[in-house]
């Protein structure tokens, strides 16, 4: 039997499949499986239902955790239950083997008495479980993961505003000197000299630039 034909089989699609969603990589899957990566993406493109089955539980994962982090960043609420076992009053518990025992007796009529009580026994516990308590827990909107949403979601609207205008002020003062320079050398070539205004316009390019830009300037040198 060839190697992939085992990965084949349901049994082996579903190891592939829960190593998928346990988030592993399709190295580490390729590991789990004995074979290279290489040989796995040769598999992939050979067999769909190999990667049908890695790309669909890749995105199970995927949903869960953008749906964990959007109630992260939204705020959520949780409720945990505890409960304890108690055993249930004599009457109760007699009274439930009975109707068990006649309904089951229905559904084999040549069961023995004692087959029939074995059944009841079996089919009706004497433990019942009750509520005991319940917790409700709130968490409230989680600033950072709001701020991982949005950037991610909405990068023009949600980037970094001063990093977005450190940005401008250097693309502007990239274009002014590209135009001083410009102006200068064709002064150079005219005339032999700079145009005073000129340099009144390349001491302002330099004023373009943000003073935290200059402050980490000084504080390099």
């Amino acid at each position: 039997m060839a190697k992939y034909e085992k990965w084949l089989t349901p049994d082996g699609l579903v190891r592939i499949g829960g190593w998928a969603r346990d988030g592993l990589t399709d190295e580490q899957i390729a590991h789990n499986m004995g074979i290279s990566r290489s040989t796995l993406n040769a598999w992939k493109k050979r067999f769909s239902d190999i990667s049908d089955t890695i790309g669909k539980s890749k995105d199970v994962v995927d949903r869960q955790v953008e749906n964990a982090l959007l109630k992260r960043a939204m705020g959520t609420t949780t409720t945990d239950k505890m409960y304890r076992m108690v055993h249930k009053d004599d009457d109760v518990l007699d009274m439930e083997r009975r109707r068990f025992s006649n309904a089951w007796k229905l559904k084999h009529p040549e069961a023995s008495k004692k087959e029939i009580d074995d059944a009841a026994i079996a089919g009706v516990k004497e433990y019942k479980r009750i509520q005991q308590t319940e917790n409700i827990h709130e968490f409230p909107p989680d600033v950072n993961a709001a701020i991982f949403w949005l950037r991610n979601r909405k990068p023009k609207a949600y980037r970094d505003q001063s990093f977005q205008q450190l940005n401008e002020a250097q693309t502007d003062k990239a274009k002014a000197e590209a135009r001083i320079s410009s102006h200068k050398a064709n002064e150079l070539e005219g005339v032999g000299h700079v145009n005073p205004l000129l340099e009144a316009l390349a001491k302002g390019a330099q004023q373009l630039v943000p003073k935290e830009e200059e402050d980490d300037a000084n504080t390099t040198k």
